[in-house]
């Protein structure tokens, strides 16, 4: 009876971690071999090739991004902010996603097809905030500048090492999406 195969999903998990570590060019089947104690020899059974789990990577980036953060904000219940809120702090707050979200945004600098990918997932993530603020707000354009306003600062905080005299980035960043998310009157 011979050894069993390490699993796909190991292979893919392991891939993600080192494209947030080290970003894509670190990604080789012989460095994901040493790092999950195993030879190289069962990639190939489920791979054709490096270019193929480096899509494998995107498509799990992809859905953990897209489908999962969803699936967990439509508990938050009917109420925008907390839905905003929370898809924020999933998306760019934590340990798994936002050096994933950062390291593909880097690598679609590089590559037109990652660059694609991204778009599309950012334009499903500007629908569904469309979508939630839209629901509350009847001014498409206020909606379309809110979305910008809170998806730059969800994203673009990462690159500002400013310091904040008197709090922390935390209560700065909570701050500055209340602002955003205020209501106007009459809307939200």
């Amino acid at each position: 009876m011979g050894a069993a195969r390490t699993p796909r999903d190991r292979w893919v998990e392991e891939g993600l971690a080192v494209l947030a570590e080290s970003g894509p060019d670190a990604v080789r089947v012989e460095v994901l071999a040493k790092r999950l104690g195993v030879t190289k020899g069962g990639f190939y059974g489920h791979f054709a090739d490096r270019d193929a789990l480096l899509a494998a990577l995107l498509d799990a980036w992809e859905r953990e991004a897209i489908d999962e953060v969803l699936d967990r904000i439509e508990r938050e219940g009917p109420d925008p902010r907390a839905k905003v809120l929370r898809a924020r702090e999933l998306t760019f707050s934590g340990d798994r996603l936002l050096p994933l979200d950062l390291a593909v945004r880097n690598w679609a600098r590089r590559d037109a097809a990652v660059a694609e990918r991204l778009r599309r997932v950012d334009n499903r993530r500007f629908s569904v905030l469309r979508g939630i603020l839209a629901a509350h707000c009847p001014d498409p354009a206020e909606v379309e500048a809110r979305c910008l306003l809170l998806y730059c600062l969800a994203i673009g905080h990462h690159s500002l090492p400013a310091d904040h005299e008197g709090f922390t980035r935390a209560e700065v960043l909570t701050r500055a999406a209340e602002l955003i998310l205020e209501p106007l009157p009459g809307k939200l």
